[in-house]
């Protein structure tokens, strides 16, 4: 029923104005999940980081493995000095590439552990401000996807599929003037969705981002990225550090593939949470408020990415090497398992938790002061 929801769809796209364009963009480019990202590079910052990652294993655990993200230089970040070190128990990491999105992890096999172990990973981050300045009537339609881009366009298997696709012809229908409905969609989840780190998934869960209408970041972009596929468009849910100390370290973005500009990277959940601190604001005037918010949804649907969040993990459902003893939804900052039993993911920022069988430490330095996009008004162009 889904698949013939998406194809009804994904015909009705092809209508809309715009470039139509098959294996290739209008400029020649290669339409591959491989290109490089399209954007103006600004203002790098380089971090030194420090980050741990402090496992208890359960009483008498036998074989205690861990996979940890390893950041890859691409146009983005250059990644330098990379080390990774144990304690107490001396463990050398294999560093193993997934075959489906190309995420790297170190991968470590601790036998017969006594008590917390700790995994450190050392490493320098040069990080550019990324601005691809998308204009939406620019944006192509593609005719025929490549087979290269089939796992980032199949939705999310949904429980309430009938409304789901309700809320999909809508979007689709859209205004009459709109040539992009992928940000109908990203328009319709910031009206619907309520940010909250307790009711919330961890896991970029469109079903859970859907029902509850509630969520923290990944819930936002794993239910963006499904309506992002249902309606046409390649998407990946990115996950990442946000490189300044905070208690929950990892922080999740969305990506979409739009010719000619290539992936195009989102961040949903902070703009709102932006939006909400200008709405709310004693400091503001009205005019000043509705300016500030106007520039701060441009500059999110233009696509943006900040110096100081470092690209982790692309992708969502896949198996890791070697294998674990199930795939994963997401990895943010580690996968744990105890004798082939998962561990759950961490929360810090959920006040209400008490207990954790891992949890991260983190220190960064970096060579110069840095604003906070989603947290400084300075940083937005009013027009």
């Amino acid at each position: 029923m889904l698949n013939r929801f998406f194809l009804t769809v994904s015909l009705a796209l092809m209508l809309l104005p715009g470039s139509i364009c098959s294996a290739q963009n209008q400029s020649g480019q290669a339409l591959t999940p491989d290109a490089p990202y399209h954007a103006q590079k600004q203002d790098p910052v380089s971090h030194n980081v420090e980050f741990s990652i402090v496992v208890t294993p359960p009483y008498h655990c036998k074989v205690l493995k861990v996979w940890v993200p390893v950041p890859q230089t691409d146009v983005a970040q250059e990644i330098q000095e990379s080390q990774f070190s144990t304690f107490p128990n001396d463990v050398k990491p294999q560093i193993n590439r997934e075959p489906v999105y190309g995420n790297r992890f170190a991968y470590f096999e601790f036998h017969d552990p006594q008590g917390a172990q700790i995994i450190t990973h050392s490493f320098k981050a040069k990080v550019w401000n990324l601005d691809w300045q998308v204009n939406p009537k620019s944006v192509e339609t593609v005719e025929k996807w490549p087979d290269s881009f089939a796992s980032y366009l199949k939705p999310q298997s949904l429980n309430q599929e009938q409304k789901f696709q309700q809320v999909i012809q809508q979007i689709a229908a859209g205004p009459k003037n709109a040539s992009m409905p992928l940000m109908n969609a990203m328009n319709w989840i910031d009206q619907n969705l309520a940010y909250d780190h307790i009711n919330a998934s961890l896991k970029a869960d469109a079903n859970h981002a859907f029902t509850q209408r509630r969520g923290h970041c990944s819930d936002y972009h794993g239910l963006c990225a499904t309506m992002g596929r249902a309606l046409g468009y390649p998407t990946r849910v990115t996950y990442g550090l946000a490189l300044y100390p905070k208690n929950s370290p990892s922080h999740c973005k969305m990506e979409a593939f739009l010719p000619p500009y290539g992936w195009v990277s989102f961040d949903l959940s902070e703009t709102q949470k932006l939006v909400k601190k200008i709405r709310t604001s004693q400091d503001l005037s009205a005019s000043q408020k509705v300016t500030l918010t106007a520039a701060a949804r441009k500059r999110t649907l233009s696509g943006f990415r900040e110096n100081s969040w470092l690209l982790l993990t692309k992708g969502t459902d896949y198996e890791l090497v070697p294998k674990a003893s199930q795939p994963v939804r997401v990895v943010r900052t580690a996968y744990v398992e105890a004798d082939g039993e998962a561990l759950p993911d961490p929360d810090p920022a959920n006040g209400k938790k008490r207990e954790f069988s891992w949890m991260t430490s983190h220190r960064y330095t970096a060579d110069k002061p840095f604003k906070k996009p989603f947290k400084d008004l300075t940083t937005l162009t009013v027009d």
